[in-house]
């Protein structure tokens, strides 16, 4: 198979800010009056290098602060790069802050005008998309009214409305799918799978990890300005979950040219280290992944796990519509407040479907001293579909406010749900139907 062209090509970019401890400096700097530089260098993107191939869907993750937004700005045009060079091979639709464009004095149809000219359509062009347009913002005879009139709610609308309708060759979003209520948000997101359906490149940057896992063939993480690795949604989530309670050791730094340090990473030392990380830890035994992936400072320690259905013998497989119960032995090794015993279960593309843990049950609200041993239990009914899912647990707790990571297994055991009977979705409803004449 002929590998498809690139669409987005991002090479050895960084995109560097002066930091002034007073804006008096700015100016002096700006009319030659101080020889001696008096700011610091930020690095926003540090020697940034992503490929995006035609008809792929690629997301970007990583905490605030992290350069998402940058690159995106970088690739549409909005940013210049400081170094490096970005290619684009199609034409970009880009729902970054919507309604940039609008002015604020002409109404929402000279505005939808307005737009499509700036993107390039002609008049006879707009009109012909202008039904589309409409009907997916929405918002009736508002659409002769000034802007400036407009809700939050109704500006979004159309804006999104008229990025979304002019048949882009490349997507990239910006957290934008969660505008407007949720009649609305279910609007885009099925806009969203059409695009995708229709092979068109994506490019999508969430918060939101359950849509990145859903959407998205592979995933690029970001953090201060460097990528720390390139990969599968799942794989890059649970790495970024370590980044996110400082759990993951960023590489050694090496001197930037520029005074700074910039992080030299790259996705084969990422490997390396989920290799390292994977199978020293918990029991071993039927089910279990080989390749789990292991972290926590290790104050508490989950010693043990395992399932047992409703007659109390270990399995992986579990009948759907019987109870099941998940086994934890943790070893305390310090004085700990309140920990929180967990698990949660994912499907194969690793979107977590459901879970607990003891805080949101209340069901153990205690202090743990060195050299305890506890046995946790949780029992429950399956009504997941027939299929395989992933396992994940967990001990963690707070110190005061801040939130720490003891010991988590990531994905440590494949259960299989035996079933007869799938309804939609993830679960069953268990709906009882009755049909009668009347």
């Amino acid at each position: 198979m002929e590998e498809k062209k690139l669409a987005i090509e991002v090479n050895h970019v960084k995109k560097i800010y002066k930091l002034y401890n007073r804006n008096i400096d700015r100016v002096k700097e700006a009319f030659g009056f101080r020889r001696k530089a008096n700011y610091k260098l930020h690095y926003a993107l540090n020697d940034v290098n992503i490929q995006i191939r035609q008809g792929e869907t690629v997301g970007i993750i990583g905490t605030n602060g992290s350069g998402k937004s940058t690159i995106l700005k970088i690739i549409t045009g909005v940013l210049n790069p400081t170094e490096g060079e970005v290619h684009v091979n199609g034409r970009i639709s880009a729902l970054l802050e919507l309604g940039a464009g609008f002015n604020m004095e002409y109404s929402g149809l000279e505005n939808v005008y307005l737009n499509g000219t700036m993107m390039g359509f002609s008049e006879k062009e707009i009109d012909q998309k202008l039904p589309a347009i409409l009907e997916f913002a929405d918002i009736g005879d508002y659409v002769y009214q000034p802007v400036k009139t407009y809700s939050s709610g109704m500006f979004v609308r159309l804006a999104f409305a008229v990025a979304i309708n002019i048949e882009p060759e490349i997507l990239i979003v910006d957290e934008a799918l969660s505008v407007g209520d949720v009649f609305f948000q279910a609007k885009c997101y099925h806009k969203f799978e059409e695009f995708k359906q229709q092979g068109k490149t994506i490019l999508f940057v969430s918060h939101d990890l359950n849509s990145i896992t859903k959407y998205c063939d592979r995933v690029y993480l970001l953090n201060k300005g460097d990528v720390l690795g390139e990969g599968s949604p799942r794989e890059m989530i649970d790495v970024y979950k370590r980044v996110l309670v400082g759990q993951y050791e960023i590489p050694e730094k090496e001197q930037d040219p520029g005074g700074l340090t910039k992080t030299g990473a790259g996705h084969s030392g990422l490997e390396d280290e989920i290799q390292a990380d994977s199978g020293e830890g918990a029991s071993a035994g039927q089910g279990q992944n080989p390749q789990l992936l292991e972290y926590g400072d290790m104050r508490a320690r989950i010693e043990e796990f395992y399932l047992t259905d409703q007659n109390g013998v270990r399995t992986t497989a579990i009948l759907k519509g019987n109870e099941f119960t998940l086994h934890m032995k943790v070893r305390i090794y310090e004085h700990l407040p309140e920990p929180i015993f967990a698990f949660s279960i994912k499907n194969i593309m690793g979107m977590e479907i459901t879970g607990t843990n003891t805080m949101l049950e209340k069901a153990f609200l205690e202090n743990v001293e060195p050299g305890q041993v506890k046995e946790v239990t949780f029992t429950q009914r399956m009504n997941l579909q027939g299929g395989d899912y992933l396992l994940s647990l967990g001990v963690t707790g707070f110190n005061e406010e801040n939130f720490e990571v003891y010991h988590r297994l990531y994905d440590v055991l494949n259960i299989t749900v035996v079933s007869d009977k799938n309804t939609i979705g993830f679960y069953d409803m268990e709906s009882k139907i009755v049909v009668k004449d009347v």
